[in-house]
């Protein structure tokens, strides 16, 4: 099978309750794990690796989650990669914003776990 998939968040718990989530996959189907810590940081894996899907914090240092959203989807090669917002700003116009950039969800913070496996399974065209 393989893949991967890139977490982005600058808190540090965040991205370490993702990864727990995700790592059924990782053992499962052979999906790597990658993370970074910033925007910028997660825009240059996601350019270097070419990851299938990124879960995108969007309130971060350097770069926020928008301007890496727009900088994926400014940039043909990346094309295929699918972007997960995933953030505590909860407002109908931030979740417009989002998608409007391109991501293809939008979920605020706290998210639920299963639902985090399901759709990264449903992107990656894993069974369940």
């Amino acid at each position: 099978m393989g893949g991967k998939i890139l977490v982005v968040d600058d808190e540090v718990h965040i991205r370490m309750l993702l990864e727990q989530t995700l790592e059924e996959l990782e053992d499962d189907y052979d999906i790597e794990l990658l993370t970074a810590e910033n925007g910028e940081e997660g825009l240059d894996v996601i350019r270097e690796e070419k990851p299938d899907l990124v879960f995108l914090d969007i309130m971060m240092p350097y770069m926020n989650g928008y301007e890496v959203c727009q900088e994926v989807r400014e940039d043909s090669s990346l094309k295929d990669v699918k972007i997960i917002l995933l953030t505590a700003k909860g407002q109908e116009v931030d979740r417009k914003h989002g998608l409007e950039l391109g991501a293809e969800r939008y979920m605020t913070k706290p998210f639920d776990p299963d639902e985090i496996l399901e759709i990264a399974k449903t992107i990656l065209q894993i069974e369940s």
